[in-house]
């Protein structure tokens, strides 16, 4: 079976046999890991890190003691293919509860690029990708209500997870604490709890044991305000 890297590119163009072979043959090199860091300010990596089981986030730590969470990494998304280019990670990589993930050497990224165009571009865009759900989520954070916001989050988190086929019409896993989605959100853990409360009791969503289950995606996008233009998703993608 194909892993959710090769998934994903798929949804941006179709690759060929041999491609689709030499994704595989990256994810020979996995571990486990459980609620620690994979990658933290200050260092610099010598592999990209491929989560193929489970979520991971990027978020900055605050002298204070405050997290903000920069981005969800979910099954088939790349931790930075091209960081190596830079002498420093300017921010930290965590496991949230328990991920496989494939480890990488920088060599066979550049590799793979160099030797299949068609990868290079999927590479490409899934980078720009990535650019415009953090424009997102910076119109989200800054400009969006607190109910608003987290319809929002949730309408792509859903989004992202049809396109590497891990939903089951509106179920999905949601690894999620409400810490967590404060520290995204920039609400408190309270706020975050009545906000969900608000959803649960307007019959959007419901969660249980770390999955959520929208009831109704197309009343959650009305509620959300939400355009999916910026995840540049191709429309079998979500079938």
């Amino acid at each position: 079976m194909s892993n959710t890297l090769t998934t994903k590119l798929t949804s941006f163009s179709d690759l060929s046999a041999e491609e689709a072979a030499a994704l595989d043959a990256v994810c020979n090199d996995t571990f486990t890991v459980k609620g620690r860091d994979l990658i933290r300010v200050g260092d610099r990596p010598e592999q990209v890190f491929l989560v193929l089981n489970g979520w991971a986030c990027r978020y900055k730590d605050l002298p204070d003691g405050k997290r903000q969470i920069l981005a969800y990494l979910i099954p088939g998304d790349l931790c930075d293919p091209h960081i190596f280019i830079f002498e420093q990670m300017d921010h930290s990589i965590r496991a949230i509860g328990e991920a496989r993930v494939a480890a990488i050497p920088k060599q066979v990224i550049l590799d793979l690029t160099e030797r299949y165009p068609a990868l290079a571009r999927g590479l490409w865009w899934s980078a720009l990708v990535d650019e415009a759900v953090s424009r997102e989520w910076l119109v989200n954070v800054a400009q969006r209500d607190p109910y608003t916001r987290m319809a929002h989050l949730f309408c792509e988190i859903w989004l992202r997870m049809c396109q590497v086929k891990l939903t089951t019409g509106g179920t999905f896993d949601l690894p999620l604490t409400q810490e967590q989605l404060g520290d995204t959100l920039g609400i408190t853990p309270v706020h975050v709890n009545r906000v969900l409360q608000r959803l649960r009791a307007e019959g959007l969503v419901t969660t249980r044991d770390r999955r959520m289950t929208i009831h109704d995606v197309d009343a959650l996008k009305a509620a959300a305000e939400f355009d999916p233009r910026y995840l540049h998703l191709d429309a079998r993608a979500a079938a």
